[in-house]
Order: structure tokens, then C-alpha cells, then sequence
């Protein structure tokens, strides 16, 4: 291939690291190993790949550095070109870091992945793609060749410093439950919390509202359309009546979450059979659409019979329901952001949730009492609509500072 051919894909690099915003870096920037030889970022559309694999390059290399490359094979160069001989020609040519987004894009995307992990020394190969169903279906084959790192939305804390609001670091799930009064004192300080928690509940969690201008909803909406249309045929290869079926479903599941399913009346619901309605619900939750509890530690999940079923965050509640249950978008709340700080939830018999088997929590309002875990050890309150807590009782916002 001549250098000439290739141009295309250089400058286009070269313009977007320069251009890439280093204000605001996500929780991840610092929990990757960037010199691994093959690594996947992966995570729902949205949530900001590009921008942290765009801002790594600019940090490490810079713009036209001839070591490291940026480049979606969604671009229009690959329409006449091979995805492999943009690898060959770089390698070649020295560079020594090739960071691929939009990969999914490639039909044969994991065996490309694997050829340059396997048939190039000193290659770093760093690829990601705004379709989770697609590279979830294709690691299989690359499971001892790479290290997955996966990219959730943004926390409370981190949406107050996309704001420019305040920028605080992480706080330890244990240290905020023997110290929240202190932590919580320290950030109402700095600014008002709770109008700024209510707007993050609605259209915090995803970075692209910056762009929306007043449309978060419907872009969003569009987001889920894509899951839905575009991904989930492509994968589990449904019909057009399947796809159909699946938007009914994510739309029964926001009108009731969280609940505890009765799985045979939803799939008589959506005039499906067991099977394909455990293909739907699967494909679903590793959209990360919505989200599957189970009952206790130590317990395998099914979806045949979770315990609890919620949507995977609350924008998504607000987006698809007009006026979503309180409780609801609470408990949603909190089962994202524990979870998306790598912590465990369970569905206990008595409380809202259990949290690495050791931990209880009922979730409620300002005025909400132990009455029903008073008996429980470990037991906690969480309270929406409050600023400070004390004792065992803990504002509900403050579990958005765990990542």
C-alpha cells in the first residue's frame, strides 16, 4: 500500500487527538494497563470510549506522533480498503500502538483482532465499538489474548465534574458507611447537592447530554432504538416481529421496575414462548438495558426466576416513562452505581438489598425508618431528599461517590 493510501487515516487521527477535550477525564483513564499487548474497551453506546481512548493517545503520544494511530473502521477509507492491510501498513512502518474503535463494524471483527495479536511482535492493539451486544458475542475466541475493561456511565461525583461544578475523589463503599456524615459535610460545603443529584437522576449518567441541547430524552431513546434494531438482529439474528417484541418487553419492564417478576405472565404478555423470552431478557441485560438481581450471596442468577428485575439506570427511567415511581428511580439508583463500582447487590428477605453479603439496606425517603430491618445486623437506612445522615441512616445521593 502507498503512503498516499494510507494519508486518510493519519490526518484524520492526527485532527481528533488534537482536538480531544483533557478537562474531564473518566473513572477508568486511570484503571487501565495501556501496554498490554490486546485490550478491549467495551461498554453501552454512550457512555464515552472514544473520548477516553482519544484523550490516552494525546496524553502517551500526542498528534503525529508515527507511533500511535486512531481509527473507526466505520470511517469511509475502509470501503475500498481491508481493515488488515491498515494493520500491515502501520506495523511496518513503525508504529507500535493502534488504537481501533467502531471494530464491530468489521463482519469477521474478533478473527482481526486475534491476527494482530497473534502475527505481529510488538504490536499493541487497543479496539473498542459502541455495539456491547456485538463485542460481547465475539470475545469468546479472544478470552487469553486480551484483558476486557468495561466503561459504565458516569457516577454522581463524576457527572459533578463534567458540570464544572466541584471535583471530589472516590470514596471507599466501607469508609462512606462508618464516615458519611463528615465526607457529606465536606461536599454540601462546595455546593448544593440535591437540585444537581435531581438533574443527575434524569440526564447525569450518559455525557453525551452535554450535546443534546434539551434532547436528552430522545437521543437517548434513539440509543436504545439502535440496541434494539440494529444490534440485537445482528447477534441473535431475530426477525423484525422479534425485535418488536423486545421493545414491548424493555417497555413493560420500565413501566413496573423494580419488581419481582412473574416470568410465565410477561411471556404471555408478549405472546412469546420461554426460550426466546430468556433470549430477549439475556441479549437485554448485556445491553446493560436493564439489570437481573437474585436473592441472596452465594446464588447462581437466572433469568428463568430473578428476584428482582430493574432498568439498567435511571436516565433510561426517565426517558421511557413519563412520570417514573420515586421509589423506583431510588432503588434503580442504587443498584447502578454499587454495582458499577464492582460491588455485589443481592435481594435479601428482609430490606431492600444486600451488598456483598454483608451489608442491608432499605431505600427510602427523607422520613424513612428501620421499622422493617431493625432486627438485621449491618442494617442501613438510605435516604433521598436529605443532605446529611446520622448514625446508620445515609443520604441516598452519597452512593454516587463510590467511583
Amino acid at each position: 500500500m502507498r503512503d498516499e493510501e494510507i494519508q486518510m487515516l493519519v490526518d484524520a487521527s492526527d485532527r481528533l487527538v488534537a482536538g480531544v477535550p483533557m478537562d474531564f477525564r473518566r473513572y477508568l483513564a486511570q484503571g487501565i494497563d495501556w501496554d498490554e499487548k490486546t485490550l478491549c474497551v467495551k461498554g453501552p453506546k454512550g457512555t464515552g470510549k472514544t473520548t477516553l481512548i482519544l484523550q490516552h493517545v494525546k496524553e502517551a503520544f500526542g498528534a503525529g506522533s508515527g507511533k500511535a494511530v486512531y481509527f473507526a473502521l466505520d470511517h469511509i477509507w475502509f470501503a475500498e480498503h481491508r481493515a488488515i492491510d491498515a494493520i500491515e501498513h502501520f506495523h511496518s512502518h513503525g508504529y507500535t500502538h493502534l488504537f481501533i474503535d467502531e471494530v464491530h463494524h468489521e463482519p469477521d471483527w474478533a478473527r482481526l483482532i486475534k491476527t494482530a495479536a497473534d502475527f505481529y511482535p510488538g504490536l499493541h492493539v487497543a479496539y473498542s465499538g459502541s455495539s456491547i451486544l456485538k463485542l460481547s458475542a465475539g470475545q469468546a475466541d479472544l478470552s487469553r489474548r486480551q484483558t476486557v475493561y468495561a466503561l459504565k456511565g458516569m457516577s454522581f461525583r463524576e457527572f459533578l465534574a463534567y458540570e464544572g461544578v466541584a471535583g471530589f475523589p472516590p470514596v471507599a463503599l466501607e469508609d462512606l458507611l462508618k464516615d458519611h456524615r463528615r465526607i457529606a459535610m465536606e461536599i454540601c460545603a462546595k455546593t448544593k447537592v440535591l437540585p444537581l443529584f435531581g438533574r443527575y437522576l434524569r440526564e447525569g449518567y450518559y455525557p453525551f447530554h452535554k450535546e443534546a441541547a434539551g434532547h436528552f430524552a430522545e437521543k437517548l431513546v434513539e440509543v436504545v432504538n439502535a440496541v434494539l434494531q440494529v444490534d440485537l438482529p445482528a447477534v441473535e439474528g431475530v426477525t423484525p416481529p422479534t425485535v418488536r417484541k423486545a421493545q414491548k418487553m424493555l417497555m413493560v419492564l420500565a413501566r413496573s421496575c423494580p419488581q419481582q417478576p412473574n416470568m410465565s405472565e410477561l411471556y404471555r404478555e408478549l405472546e412469546t414462548e420461554r426460550n426466546m423470552g430468556l433470549k430477549l431478557l439475556g441479549a437485554l441485560e448485556r445491553a446493560e438495558l436493564f439489570a437481573a438481581i437474585d436473592q441472596g450471596p452465594g446464588k447462581l442468577k437466572h433469568l428463568s426466576r430473578p428476584a428482582k428485575i430493574f432498568l439498567g439506570d435511571t436516565n433510561l427511567m426517565n426517558a421511557l416513562v413519563a412520570s417514573p415511581n420515586p421509589g423506583a428511580v431510588r432503588e434503580t439508583f442504587f443498584a447502578n452505581q454499587l454495582r458499577a463500582a464492582g460491588h455485589e447487590v443481592q435481594s435479601p428477605a428482609q430490606g431492600d438489598f444486600t451488598v456483598d453479603g454483608r451489608w442491608t439496606f432499605e431505600i427510602g425517603g427523607a422520613g424513612k425508618k428501620f421499622g422493617q430491618i431493625k432486627d438485621v445486623p449491618d442494617s442501613h437506612v438510605v435516604n433521598d431528599g436529605v443532605e446529611l445522615g446520622y448514625g446508620n441512616k445515609i443520604p441516598l445521593w452519597l452512593f454516587g461517590f463510590l467511583y
